[in-house]
């Protein structure tokens, strides 16, 4: 993926959505689809008309832009993201994120589908990500020139996103956690060993995305708030078989209520 990607995007942008000038952009994770049906006025692009986004191999993934309103919020919804398991590379989503902040978003709200590694959070349950474990030590940023590639992710989830998030949940009645997400590689499901090892290290929940697309938003200075839909419990705590089928299953039943809280939110929080 190169930046030379990224003017052609815009160009397309402009001249499908003129008008559009969206500060704030939402990446629908596995199990977040219901989300779009909450924007208002939707205009969508497909990411194959962008060359600077991926292709979308993943069941529960559209691969589309959405530009639109959220009650009084303009907003655009990345419908699917490219996970670093389907290529090897951590960089899959660095087109889409820096056209993104090219065009004037200023803020990045990251969804996904996760494992609990605490049993006092449930599957169904919310948790919003205060920190991370990068654990295959992959970075969208190799290769990067100059001395911006170094960057600080001592803040990466915005605290005051985050207080903002809390709040909305206190006021629509939702139990929604914070903790420390694992990036897994993937696309195999973990060991009980290494669920144990990951509790050890002080992890909360798993998964396969979303980090690479902090980086990449830190870098391009845009603030971050990210929240997982807690879909099992990690291999070993309970006795249950994990698939895909079965995050997309349990994604299904909280999916109105994972939509209606980030709605709540995205009218919320101040940019």
């Amino acid at each position: 993926m190169t930046d030379d990607t990224i003017e052609p995007c815009l160009r397309r942008i402009a001249h499908a959505a003129p008008d559009r000038r969206p500060e704030l952009a939402v990446v629908l994770g596995s199990g977040w689809n219901a989300m779009a049906e909450q924007v208002q006025a939707p205009l969508r692009i497909p990411y194959t008309e962008l060359p600077g986004f991926p292709h979308v191999g993943v069941d529960g993934h559209a691969g589309s832009l959405l530009f639109g309103h959220i009650g009084e919020r303009e907003v655009v919804l990345l419908c699917g993201r490219q996970h670093a398991y389907e290529t090897g590379r951590a960089d899959a989503m660095k087109g889409a994120v820096r056209t993104l902040a090219k065009l004037g978003c200023k803020a990045l709200v990251l969804t996904n589908a996760a494992g609990s590694l605490d049993a006092s959070m449930r599957p169904g349950e919310l948790m919003l990500i205060n920190d991370h474990l990068n654990l295959p030590q992959q970075s969208p940023l190799v290769g990067e020139p100059g001395s911006a590639r170094f960057v600080d992710m001592g803040d990466a989830y915005d605290p005051r996103l985050r207080a903002t998030a809390i709040q909305a949940a206190a006021r629509s009645g939702l139990k929604v956690h914070q903790g420390v997400y694992a990036w897994m590689l993937g696309p195999q499901f973990e060991t009980p060993a290494e669920i144990r090892m990951l509790q050890g290290m002080g992890a909360h929940a798993v998964g396969m995305s979303t980090v690479p697309e902090t980086i990449l938003a830190r870098h391009a200075g845009l603030r971050v708030l990210a929240v997982s839909l807690l879909t099992n419990m990690g291999c070993g705590m309970e006795k249950e078989s994990l698939s895909h089928a079965l995050t997309l299953s349990a994604a299904q039943e909280a999916a109105g209520r994972a939509a209606g809280f980030l709605a709540s939110l995205i009218a919320a929080l101040e940019l």
